[in-house]
């Protein structure tokens, strides 16, 4: 039986309410997007609050304490939201309305989309403190990029590639450049029938 107390403290309840908030505000940002466009913006949107599991081995890799302190002042991704569009204009556009909406201090921002990873990763990322004073950390990504990460998620954990690690590296990178070229090409048709 494991008696360890929760990382999270009494935070938990708190947490979620926090994560079912923000899971409601992309809701409504969705439908005044549909609304505006007459297509729906979101292919799909994931939330999480990280495992117990999950943020302790965080905090032992960042040389933390195992505390609550940690896991939620320190560290700022116990909310986690991933959020999938369908072309590369509305993840900005989301991202906009979130800034913009004056429900969450944005804490940090890295746009992987513009200057992707030498590894070809691409995404656009926000770190967001509620007015409650907690961390949640957003993802925004094209079909494309959420498809690409899955699969090099599953890749990188393959020990046997050996002397062909190089080679894979260099293949995953074509992929995502290719991936991305296929998104700005979308995003071009799109804007084409917009403007029809």
């Amino acid at each position: 039986m494991n008696t360890q107390e929760s990382i999270y403290g009494a935070h938990r309840p708190a947490l979620e309410q926090v994560m079912d908030g923000l899971r409601r505000h992309i809701e409504n940002i969705r439908s005044e997007m549909e609304q505006k466009l007459s297509m729906d913006p979101i292919e799909h949107c994931l939330s999480r609050i990280k495992s117990e599991e999950s943020m302790r081995e965080k905090c032992r890799r960042n040389n933390l304490p195992e505390t609550t302190e940690s896991a939620l002042n320190i560290l700022t991704d116990a909310i986690g939201l991933r959020i999938v569009c369908a072309f590369v204009d509305d993840v900005y556009t989301i991202r906009d309305c979130l800034k913009e909406s004056g429900e969450y201090e944005v804490v940090k921002e890295k746009d992987y989309i513009r200057h992707a990873k030498p590894n070809g990763y691409r995404s656009y990322h926000m770190i967001l403190r509620t007015k409650a004073g907690y961390f949640a950390e957003i993802q925004l990504r094209t079909i494309s990029m959420d498809t690409w990460a899955a699969l090099e998620h599953h890749l990188k954990y393959k020990k046997s590639v050996g002397s062909r690690a190089a080679l894979i590296e260099e293949e995953l990178k074509r992929c995502a450049d290719e991936l991305a070229s296929t998104d700005l090409s979308m995003q071009t048709i799109r804007d084409m029938i917009l403007e029809a």
